[in-house]
């Protein structure tokens, strides 16, 4: 198994919660797993970028070439545009259909998902509104990694297993918020394949 997993959004949207789930999942798997991650201006608004290498074999780098990424998250759609050079012919886009918009300029929604509809592999959703008929927008980021589920390589119940283990300082009530919204996702993502 290998799989290499490049997520990408905007600073406070919850990428690096995502990205640490998928690597405590990966870790309870028995899978070798390299990460790095690029904050930019991630308190202003900016990009916020996580590279996740999983494999049963060693890793050697924790970067992804061109053309040779199996899985976008994005949580914002464009910024899952832009790293779309890194996705090989057979990957997935996984991407909000929601915009963050955070500079001038900012392209029209329409385009943005014009071009999103131009992949032969994709999943779009409104991460936000399913977040917020489970009781909270802040789980959209559990929404969105539940739509990933069935590209990940990763048992279902491993990652809840990574969830509640990593919010469980939260307590139970947060737990199982993001659990639900994981299930959201998952099923949303499923229904529409």
């Amino acid at each position: 198994m290998k799989k290499d997993i490049l997520l990408s959004g905007v600073g406070g949207q919850g990428i690096l919660s995502i990205a640490t789930v998928i690597g405590e999942a990966a870790l309870k798997s028995g899978l070798y797993m390299k990460q790095a991650e690029v904050h930019g201006m991630s308190q202003r608004g900016g990009d916020v970028q996580s590279t996740l290498r999983l494999s049963d074999a060693p890793i050697s780098s924790d970067l992804i070439p061109l053309g040779c990424c199996d899985l976008i998250i994005s949580m914002e759609p464009m910024e899952g545009l832009r790293y779309l050079p890194y996705l090989n012919p057979e990957g997935w886009l996984v991407t909000n259909d929601t915009p963050f918009v955070n500079i001038p300029r900012y392209p029209e929604q329409s385009a943005l998902e014009a071009e999103i509809n131009r992949l032969p592999h994709r999943v779009m959703l409104n991460i936000e509104a399913v977040a917020r008929e489970l009781g909270s927008v802040r789980a959209a980021n559990m929404v969105l990694l539940g739509a990933t589920i069935p590209f990940l390589g990763l048992a279902y119940d491993t990652m809840r297993e990574a969830v509640s283990d990593i919010f469980r300082r939260k307590g139970d009530e947060i737990v199982e918020l993001n659990l639900k919204a994981l299930a959201a996702g998952k099923e949303i993502a499923e229904t529409n394949l």
